[in-house]
Formats: C-alpha cells, sequence, structure tokens
C-alpha cells in the first residue's frame, strides 16, 4: 500500500473512532432529535448546504484564486458537518443533544444534496463534475452513522464499559487524525506557501467567518443551538470533499492540502466566537 493510499486509511479510521467515541456518550434520542424538529432541520441544512454553497461559488466566481483553492472552497461547501465537531460545539456551550442530531441529519442528507451540488457547481463553472451517491453514502457510512450507532448500543448495553472506553477512544483517534495529516501538510507546503499570496489564508479566514455568521442567524431562538449551527456551518467533513476532489481532479494535490488546511483555519478562527459564547452560556446559567 503506497503512501497516498494510507493516509486516506488513516484519516478514516480516526474519523470512525471519534465518532465511536461520540455514540459511547450518547443516546438514541440524540440521533434523532432534529427529525422531531422539522422546521429547525430546514434551517440547519438549508445554513450548511444551501447558503454556503451559494457562498462559495459567488467567492470563487468574484474573487481571483488559484485554481486549487476554488476547488477546495467548493468541496468543502459541498461536504457535511465534520464528525469532529459535536465535542467542540459541547465546549462552547452548544446543545449537545442537537449537535449529535445535527452530525447524523447532515450526513443522512449529503447523500443527497453532496451530489446534486456537484453537479451545479460544474454547470455553473462549465466542468463535467460528479460525486456517485453510493461513494458519498459509503464514507457517510463507515465514518458516520457505523461507528455512532455502535457506540450508542455499546453505552446501552455495556455502560461501565462505555465510560472506560470513550477517553481513550477520542485519544487514539486525534493522535492518528495528527499523523496521518502532518505528512500531506509537510509535502504540499511549498505549493501551498505559493498560494498564499494568491489570498489563500483570507479565502479560509472569510469562509469560516461567513459560515459561523450565518449559522449563528438560522440557528434560531435557543443559543444552544444558535453556537451549535454556526460551528457546524463554518466547518466541513474532510472525508467527503477530499474524494469529491479525488474523483474529479485526481491530479490537483494542492486542493487536498487547502482542504487540510482548513480544519487549522478554521480552528484558530473559530477560538474566539468559541469563547464568546461559553461566557455567556457561563453567565446564562450563573
Amino acid at each position: 500500500m503506497t503512501a497516498a493510499q494510507l493516509i486516506p486509511l488513516i484519516i478514516s479510521i480516526s474519523i470512525f473512532l471519534l465518532v465511536l467515541a461520540l455514540g459511547l456518550d450518547a443516546e438514541r434520542k440524540d440521533a434523532l432529535y432534529l427529525f422531531h424538529r422539522p422546521l429547525l432541520l430546514f434551517r440547519s441544512i438549508a445554513s450548511m448546504n444551501v447558503v454556503m454553497v451559494i457562498i462559495a461559488a459567488a467567492i470563487a466566481l468574484l474573487v481571483d484564486m488559484a485554481r486549487p483553492v476554488e476547488i477546495a472552497l467548493v468541496a468543502l461547501a459541498i461536504s457535511p458537518v465534520p464528525p469532529i465537531l459535536p465535542g467542540k460545539q459541547r465546549k462552547a456551550g452548544g446543545s449537545e443533544r442537537y449537535a449529535i442530531g445535527l452530525l447524523v441529519a447532515a450526513s443522512l442528507f449529503s447523500v443527497l444534496l453532496a451530489p446534486l451540488g456537484v453537479s451545479l457547481v460544474g454547470l455553473l463553472f462549465g466542468l463535467h463534475l460528479g460525486a456517485p451517491p453510493t461513494r458519498i453514502a459509503f464514507i457517510v457510512l463507515i465514518t458516520v452513522l457505523a461507528p455512532l450507532v455502535t457506540g450508542i448500543a455499546v453505552k446501552r448495553f455495556l455502560p461501565e464499559l462505555a465510560a472506560r472506553v470513550k477517553r481513550p477512544t477520542a485519544l487514539v483517534a486525534m493522535v492518528l487524525l495528527v499523523l496521518a495529516c502532518l505528512p500531506v501538510l509537510f509535502t504540499t507546503w511549498p505549493v501551498v506557501w505559493g498560494l498564499v499570496g494568491n489570498g489563500v489564508a483570507l479565502v479560509l479566514i472569510a469562509f469560516t467567518l461567513i459560515g459561523l455568521l450565518v449559522g449563528h442567524s438560522l440557528g434560531g431562538p435557543v443559543a444552544g443551538d444558535r453556537t451549535a449551527l454556526a460551528l457546524a456551518t463554518g466547518t466541513r467533513h474532510p472525508g467527503v470533499a477530499i474524494a469529491i476532489i479525488s474523483l474529479n481532479f485526481p491530479d490537483e494535490k494542492a486542493a487536498l492540502a487547502v482542504v487540510l488546511y482548513h480544519l487549522v483555519v478554521g480552528t484558530l478562527v473559530s477560538i474566539p466566537y468559541v469563547r464568546w459564547r461559553r461566557k455567556t452560556a457561563r453567565s446564562t446559567l450563573g
């Protein structure tokens, strides 16, 4: 197995373990939370999969960017919420049930919306693009639904085991994710650094900030829901974004690096928002 094949595999394993750890601390009603709240479900999907796709396409059309940055930006906008997000949402004062429910709902809807988004963007830019629903469904099944269901089942039937292994599972997952991303970041650094002067950092920062604003605005009257949706809208599932790029632009390795750099940029940019929402949540409880 080559390094190019091994790295995506390690990323998939790490995401599987991250979601498994979430499932070990969740319940069935958490996963179905949004399906009992259709208006909030509609606003959530609109925020992540409609508004942000339009914004990404508008940025790509109006801003003179390098091709890898355009490709990465559109792929990120089309991809669903990342599985590493619910823990971050929880720390920021977001609704825990909503965070888990959003992960499930966004992943299920992405099976239809991601291929549709790729096709529409292809028409807009005059490109022949595609993202087979079966490929997206497989990624979602392996990295989200299967580990989440497994974790919830273990917590229900073996609660002591779930409590004992959830933290080590999350730790191993994060270590694997770092080990998988570092080689890509280092090997593609010269290429990405060459794109910095073309505004790649500013574009990724703007994408995250706009996502935070859109999600916060559409999150509804509940403060915790606004926090969770804001963080979800400003970030994306790297596995789906990488799959979209690999299927349509196999030679654009720099675009893959931009996706990974977005994880770093998105985390840094959202820190002030997370601190603000955490402080607001504490003051409300106080």
